[in-house]
């Protein structure tokens, strides 16, 4: 459920898109009668995609990874989805895009692991790394 909840609010001007997805999702599950738990569980691992820092839950790990997927992809579609995120924020000016995007991308690059679970991390790690990599010199005007 937070897999389907997580961006269920996206609004690229807005900045609690996860509170704002959390809140739907909790109160779509409490209408159909699911546990507190389940429901508090739901809006706890919806609130990791703000960071994408894992806590201690076995699912942490694979909401993030799972979120994250699209980093290791072939260039091909790193970049189509690159795209996408420039169309999203189309009203950002170029340089002040570049530069926040940027930071963003290098906050991942600059991570011990990117991936929490072994997996994910076999797969897309070294995938991930020259996307973002490539990227960040990119936006940077290196490339």
């Amino acid at each position: 459920m937070a897999l389907w909840f997580h961006d269920a609010v996206y609004d690229p001007k807005a900045g609690d898109n996860e509170e704002r997805s959390a809140s739907m999702a909790a109160e779509a599950l409490s209408d159909l009668g699911l546990s507190d738990s389940v429901v508090q569980s739901v809006r706890r691992l919806i609130m990791l995609t703000k960071t994408h820092h894992a806590g201690e839950e076995v699912d942490d790990g694979l909401l993030i990874d799972i979120d994250l997927a699209i980093l290791g992809q072939s260039v091909e579609r790193f970049d189509q989805y690159e795209e996408q995120i420039r169309f999203e924020y189309s009203w950002v000016p170029s340089e002040v895009y570049r530069e926040k995007r940027a930071e963003v991308l290098r906050g991942f690059l600059n991570r011990d692991q990117i991936f929490v679970t072994d997996q994910m991390r076999e797969r897309f790690e070294q995938p991930a790394r020259a996307n973002l990599a490539r990227m960040v010199a990119r936006m940077s005007g290196h490339s």
